[in-house]
């Protein structure tokens, strides 16, 4: 019986330097991951009932549970991170999954506007101020409402709930115009610049992007041109690594320099899309929007033809500020296209129609999540079902 516990006891130092902090991110899983990885399938003889209860666990083999742990590459551990697999979702279930904010409230505000009664002013007044705060905007709005009693007019209609259509109808007519695809099949190197907020999700976005374009089996390379944010460069690194994208940085020096650094390189290796990642600024800093529009002349000298499309990124947050962020770098750069990211984490999504109002630039792409293929190209129709339905 006492022998029992001799064999047992170097196994505790074995453990001990396995948990050492050189393989931390065996710790750091959940507990059904740890015990998956400390306890292989081995028998082990049952302790005698008379032995203390703080013995009774059993323990692996001292060279089994240390070979487990010097085969857990770190590059493997990412997988076993994410959540358990669940069945995959089909783009039009991910939007409206991501749009559930936005169509909660707006479809609980338009079900008290569209419950019953009768089409008249004191409706109408209603439907005004459910508008307004789903963030569409008051020039949106106004456009809506009288695009909508014109509808009511021309087709008699009677049943509030027939006024619904009516607005659904309004809604995508209003938008449809941003539904424009990027088609970077015109040049090649075909170099698009990337600007926008710190925090709007922009180095992600050009991540996701890389990967879209993969997809379509275009070559990409990037240039991480966010000299100003801290561990930008490193972040949009780790994104390349990821997508095996090839990536243009500097320790040091002007995202001017490293944008016409990526140009020509990509040109020599024959690269079909350079994504040029620019330094976060708010619009209100002007020394930084001029640093930003020397990286476009830059480009220009590299390329007399670049660049060819001109994104800017938006938080769908920040509501109405992302219109005035889109007047402001529209402006400055002459803005080709947008891309509205977390869709998913607010209830303003109306801001769409507020920007198709007043500055109708095309909206490219949305994102309505967190993984990779949560960032498609905008299109009006299934955005407005999401919302509606």
């Amino acid at each position: 019986m006492f022998s029992f516990f001799k064999k047992k006891k170097p196994v505790e130092t074995v453990a001990e330097q396995d948990l050492s902090p050189a393989q931390p991110e065996v710790a750091t899983g959940t507990a059904a991951e740890t015990e998956a990885i400390s306890s292989p399938n081995t028998e082990t003889p049952a302790a005698p009932s008379a032995v203390a209860p703080e013995v009774l666990p059993s323990t692996p083999e001292p060279a089994k549970a240390a070979e487990q742990y010097i085969e857990t590459d770190p590059a493997r551990l990412e997988p076993v991170a994410q959540p358990q697999e669940k069945p995959k979702l089909s783009w039009t279930e991910r939007l409206k999954l991501g749009l559930a904010k936005t169509r909660d409230k707006l479809g609980k505000s338009l079900a008290s506007v569209f419950g019953g009664g009768q089409i008249d002013e004191d409706l109408y007044d209603e439907l005004e101020t459910v508008l307004l705060t789903a963030d569409m905007g008051v020039d949106a709005t106004q456009h809506l409402l009288k695009d909508v009693r014109e509808r009511v007019s021309l087709k008699g209609l009677k049943d509030p709930q027939e006024l619904k259509g009516a607005l659904k109808d309004s809604l995508v007519e209003l938008i449809e115009p941003l539904q424009v695809p990027l088609n970077v099949d015109g040049h090649k190197p075909f170099i698009l610049m990337v600007a926008g907020v710190n925090g709007a999700g922009k180095t992600t976005s050009i991540g996701k992007l890389a990967k879209y374009f993969q997809s379509q089996g275009k070559s990409v390379l990037l240039a991480a041109g966010d000299t100003f944010r801290a561990a930008a460069r490193e972040q949009l690194v780790v994104w390349g690594e990821r997508n095996g994208v090839h990536v243009i940085a500097q320790e040091s020096g002007d995202a001017a320099a490293v944008a016409f650094d990526a140009v020509n390189s990509a040109k020599a290796r024959g690269i079909d899309v350079v994504i040029v990642d620019t330094a976060g600024r708010l619009p209100t800093q002007l020394h930084l929007m001029e640093e930003i529009k020397k990286v476009k002349r830059v480009v220009q000298k590299a390329d007399p033809t670049g660049p060819h499309e001109v994104l800017l990124v938006l938080d769908a947050n920040t509501g109405q500020n992302a219109l005035a962020q889109t007047k402001s770098f529209d402006d400055a750069l002459g803005l080709t296209g947008l891309v509205l990211t977390k869709l998913d984490g607010t209830a303003k999504g109306g801001v769409i129609a507020a920007i198709a109002k007043n500055r109708p630039v095309p909206l490219r792409f949305i994102g309505v999540g967190e993984t990779i293929d949560d960032l498609r190209p905008f299109n009006a129709r299934e955005y407005i079902n999401a919302l509606f339905e």
